[in-house]
């Protein structure tokens, strides 16, 4: 036979069974015929029923009078009188019955005037734009730089931009100004709320040229999706620096972004053209091009559809929140 050894640790390990179990097995305490709940011991520091009988008394009264348990307690503090600990103050209001008394926080209720929901649609370029800010970080802690964007949300080309090391009104009176001498004003601008899309200095600039000023929703995400995605399609391109050291490096990183995404992105949203051959009607051209192409490879691999297949083409029209339609019956 083989003679297994080991400490008594290894085998009570291998038994499933703690050392401290083991111990009590063997040794067993003597049963109390009447055992008193550990809830109920009378420990040295358990304050007194006399003592808890009058903190509840006070945390009544300051119930009656609309008070918190703090104070109570603290005004009990103040007089010198100390009962128990803060946290046990609070640990027999919980345990209080009759809570009744107790006064309700109040929900925190903003006071806003309801906004309606911005309605844009657009049928050709120049109609409607859609601007905003966002932040290009540097190197250092705190230290962004404000890159401003106005973006035509039919053809979704750049029509204005500009990048300052500050969020002004000004500076986007200056950034329109220069954008309408060169397209020519919208019938709406659209932009969030921040406080320079609602400066009345832009306001006065815009509405000289017969321009509507519409605004996001507070706290809601997809009443400027237009602005956001383009944002988002810098920040998420290839190659994007994400930090940058100066001023000047970063509006460099723009002049060369936004020739390249309005000349040569091709843009999922439009059908795979780029914005300028949207905004300037050239998609036209190219399509017959993508078109012909499609129909030659149908016509010599039918088999890889189902149907003639019909080249994409950039909606008739886009906007903002617009109502979807109902299935016909």
């Amino acid at each position: 036979m083989t003679k297994i050894t080991g400490s008594q640790r290894q085998a009570l390990a291998l038994a499933g069974v703690s050392r401290s179990t083991w111990h009590y097995r063997q040794r067993p305490r003597e049963r109390v015929l009447d055992p008193v709940p550990q809830s109920q011991r009378a420990y040295q520091s358990r304050i007194s029923v006399a003592d808890r009988d009058r903190i509840t008394e006070l945390i009544m009264e300051g119930w009656a009078n609309q008070v918190s348990v703090d104070h109570s307690f603290a005004t009990a503090w103040d007089s010198g009188l100390m009962l128990a600990s803060r946290r046990t103050w609070w640990r027999i209001a919980a345990e209080i019955e009759d809570q009744l008394l107790r006064p309700a926080a109040r929900a925190r209720k903003e006071k806003r005037t309801p906004r309606n929901k911005p309605v844009l649609k657009a049928i050709r370029p120049g109609e409607i734009w859609s601007w905003d800010i966002t932040d290009m970080y540097s190197p250092w802690r705190r230290k962004v730089f404000k890159c401003y964007s106005i973006i035509d949300i039919f053809s979704r080309q750049i029509v204005g931009f500009r990048v300052e090391e500050r969020e002004a009104d000004h500076l986007a009176v200056e950034m329109f100004q220069t954008a309408i001498a060169t397209h020519g004003a919208p019938r709406i601008v659209h932009a969030d709320s921040g406080p320079a899309m609602k400066s009345n200095l832009l306001h006065d600039a815009l509405t000289e040229h017969h321009v509507e000023l519409t605004h996001n929703r507070p706290y809601v995400s997809n009443d400027n999706p237009f602005s956001e995605s383009g944002f988002r399609t810098m920040k998420y391109r290839p190659g994007y620096p994400k930090v940058f050291t100066n001023l000047e490096a970063v509006r460099a990183y723009l002049d060369d972004y936004v020739s390249w995404y309005n000349t040569q992105h091709k843009h999922s949203g439009i059908a795979l053209f780029s914005p300028a051959q949207v905004h300037d009607g050239s998609w036209r051209r190219v399509w017959k091009t993508r078109d012909k192409a499609l129909q030659r490879y149908h016509d010599a691999h039918p088999e890889r559809f189902r149907s003639r297949p019909v080249t994409p083409s950039p909606a008739d029209h886009v906007g903002i929140n617009l109502p979807k339609l109902e299935p016909a019956i």
